[in-house]
């Protein structure tokens, strides 16, 4: 079977323990993606640290890509991470996420153009957290200690042959575990740098992949992702954003006017 090309895109800020497992989780991957790119909002010198250190010897290209620190710009620096991306398609996981093995096979095995692809998350819990770095964890199964939801370590993808297609934003779609085709995110313009703050940016952005008539499809009991416990983040903008998305769904915006433009 013919693979796509493949970007994995991750954001980063400040969390250099949970990166370091990110990294070493691909290194683990059965089929790796073709290159990677760090999309870091202006971490501190550690995280360069980080991943010069794994630059020396990763298997496949490893690109950082750095802005100041100027609060919450996530849609920015994912804009200016995908700008640079050479490959097809993009495979979105966040800076806290620990892969299973076949984490990017799934995502570029169910990859049809027209669609999106969403994942669920196992949730690793605080209880494990200083274990897990200490001993640098990145296999986790059914029965592991510390972990919720564990049904979805159970990977089955014979199931997705009985997943159906999604016209509208599911409510089990989660920024950290996504993918889609690079030239619809393009056709967009990308995320909205218009959002300020945390959260709704991917869920907007999807609404736009909607309202050009992508499909998305949901990877049940595939592509497995883990997520490291961490603090709520600050929600005070929610609202505000949710506002944008709302006028996004019903006026059917297609193409917003900060986006990835500026950086192609």
């Amino acid at each position: 079977m013919h693979l796509p090309t493949c970007s994995l895109v991750t954001p980063t800020y400040n969390w250099p323990q949970a990166l370091e497992l990110l990294l070493l989780s691909i290194k683990n991957q059965s089929v790796l993606p073709n290159e990677v790119i760090i999309a870091d909002d202006g971490s501190r010198p550690e995280t360069t640290e980080l991943i010069k250190k794994f630059q020396e010897n990763f298997p496949i290209p490893l690109v950082h890509i750095w802005h100041e620190d100027n609060g919450n710009q996530k849609p920015a620096i994912m804009n200016k991470a995908i700008a640079k991306a050479k490959y097809d398609y993009i495979v979105e996981i966040d800076g806290d996420i620990i892969m299973h093995k076949d984490f990017v096979k799934d995502h570029l095995t169910f990859a049809k153009k027209g669609q999106y692809l969403f994942g669920s998350r196992v949730n690793i819990q605080k209880i494990i957290l200083e274990d897990i770095f200490k001993n640098k964890t990145t296999h986790f199964g059914f029965f592991s200690k510390g972990i919720k939801k564990r049904t979805r370590t159970l990977r089955m993808p014979f199931f997705m042959n009985f997943e159906k297609e999604h016209t509208s934003i599911s409510k089990k779609l989660r920024g950290c575990n996504m993918s889609f085709w690079r030239e619809d995110f393009i056709k967009i313009n990308g995320f909205n740098e218009s959002l300020v703050g945390w959260g709704v940016d991917d869920s907007e952005m999807i609404q736009r992949l909607h309202n050009i008539g992508i499909v998305g499809k949901r990877l049940k009991h595939a592509g497995i992702a883990f997520h490291i416990y961490h603090k709520e983040q600050d929600k005070s903008h929610i609202a505000l954003n949710n506002a944008i998305e709302d006028e996004v769904r019903e006026k059917k915006i297609k193409f917003i006017e900060k986006g990835i433009n500026q950086y192609l």
